[in-house]
């Protein structure tokens, strides 16, 4: 059942990302990745309110963490999950992973994309 409820979810997550970014692209005409910047900053702020809802004030809403949390913003946007991971490690005064993880994930992340370009371009 917990698949299916990740599935679920992660079909109208990855539908909502679709439908957000084509409706911000044709009012906003720039080279800025605005859409994906502003899916990305939304789906932390909605990942916030679901970590202190599901976890903190309504608890028995845990059976639907895999729906709203791993589903929907997990195909919403990764940027959302990446963000509460470095809370957790920040909450847990994990400076050096925190900042590490950060640093590492954004650089990291950057240089794979240019490799994977770089080396499917050669073949």
């Amino acid at each position: 059942m917990m698949y299916f409820m990740i599935a679920v979810g992660g079909a109208f997550g990855a539908l909502s990302r679709y439908g957000m970014t084509k409706w911000i692209n044709s009012h906003w005409h720039h080279h800025f990745p605005f859409a994906t910047m502003l899916i990305n900053v939304l789906g932390c702020v909605l990942m916030g309110v679901a970590f202190v809802v599901i976890s903190e004030r309504m608890p028995s809403l845990e059976p639907y963490r895999p729906l709203v949390m791993v589903g929907f913003l997990g195909a919403f946007t990764t940027f959302s999950t990446f963000s509460l991971e470095i809370v957790s490690l920040i909450n847990m005064q994990a400076w050096l992973s925190a900042v590490s993880y950060l640093l590492l994930s954004c650089v990291l992340g950057v240089v794979g994309l240019a490799v994977g370009m770089t080396v499917t371009r050669l073949f």
